[in-house]
């Protein structure tokens, strides 16, 4: 018996990912590929995330690319997910933000994150004289206020930023981004895609510690899922295989391009790495449209998010596309 679940908005999460073979620019031009499509299936958002020397994701400049998905885009919203904030002042954020949403008013989001999104030398080169992320909440109060309207006499503001409506959302893969999300009432989203540990934690937190504030007058919590569908189990199952393949390789210490899939996977982990993966990876749906349909309604139905995110780490961008497509047919179904 098919599994149905309350009707909740989805949206996409891209990494812009830059596949063996390709390049950067390719990678560009399938995400604007990726979110024409995704807008005409009826996905919400497109969000993508900042990281930082990894061969594999080109979503670096992270407000640059917002911007070439927005201009070729009409009604689906873009946005950060994240912008890491220690990397970035502030002002320097809300000005960038301010530029997109006057650019594309009513259509741009800002989803803040606490981790540097790289390693550590990577880190000290972008934060140069910064010390860490301790100053993470106060950071996102001021950043915060340079959205407010400016006041009489007020000595710094975003121009442009002031005054305008962009939705800040708070990231999390642990307790923390809960609580502050809560505290500012702010909405929430989760990577439940690759830290799902304490994701039924923080929203327990969130929901319980949830203040209404100017933002939003009730909890809003945004779950992310790992969803590769394809017309049957096995080849969607082979196709999860590039997924796996860089969580592998990132925790080797040997971050690349992103692989193609393999037919074998067992071959390539060890069985303490295929454990690793497997706990990583424990928020994904793999399989047929069946599968697919089963797998969303009863994440949804567990865990109860008013929104579901979905991403998809797959070699062929034909097959992304498609499996994106059977994505969006089970949420509607």
């Amino acid at each position: 018996m098919a599994i149905h679940s309350p009707k909740i908005p989805y949206s996409v999460l891209d990494l812009a990912p830059v596949t063996e073979g390709s390049t950067p620019a390719e990678s560009f031009k399938r995400s604007l590929d990726l979110a024409q499509h995704a807008e005409a299936l009826g996905y919400s958002r497109y969000w993508l995330a900042e990281h930082h020397n990894m061969p594999g994701i080109a979503s670096a400049a992270t407000a640059v690319l917002i911007g070439y998905i927005a201009g070729g885009t009409s009604t689906i919203r873009v946005g950060s997910g994240g912008v890491m904030l220690p990397n970035h002042a502030p002002l320097q954020v809300a000005e960038q933000f301010g530029t997109l949403a006057s650019l594309y008013p009513g259509r741009i989001d800002l989803g803040l994150g606490r981790a540097p999104g790289t390693d550590q030398a990577t880190t000290k080169a972008l934060r140069r004289y910064y010390a860490g992320a301790d100053a993470f909440p106060s950071d996102v109060m001021e950043l915060l206020r340079y959205f407010e309207p400016a006041q009489p006499g007020q000595p710094v503001q975003a121009v442009p930023g002031a005054g305008l409506d962009v939705p800040v959302w708070i990231l999390g893969s642990s307790l923390f981004g809960a609580g502050l999300a809560a505290t500012l009432g702010l909405p929430y989203a989760f990577a439940s895609h690759f830290a799902p540990a304490a994701m039924s934690e923080a929203l327990a937190l969130y929901h319980r510690d949830f203040r209404p504030s100017k933002h939003l007058r009730q909890p809003h919590a945004m779950l992310v899922l790992n969803v590769v569908a394809a017309d049957t189990r096995a080849e969607a199952q082979r196709l999860f295989t590039t997924q796996q393949q860089s969580f592998v390789r990132l925790r080797r210490g040997a971050p690349g391009l992103i692989p193609p899939p393999i037919d074998d996977i067992e071959a390539f982990w060890t069985p303490a790495e295929k454990a690793m993966v497997a706990q990583s990876l424990a928020c994904s749906v793999v399989g047929d449209p069946d599968d697919v349909r089963d797998g969303i309604a009863a994440f949804v139905a567990r865990h109860r998010p008013d929104e579901l995110m979905l991403t998809a780490n797959i070699f062929d961008h034909d097959a992304r596309r498609y499996s994106f497509a059977l994505a969006a047919d089970a949420m509607r179904d």
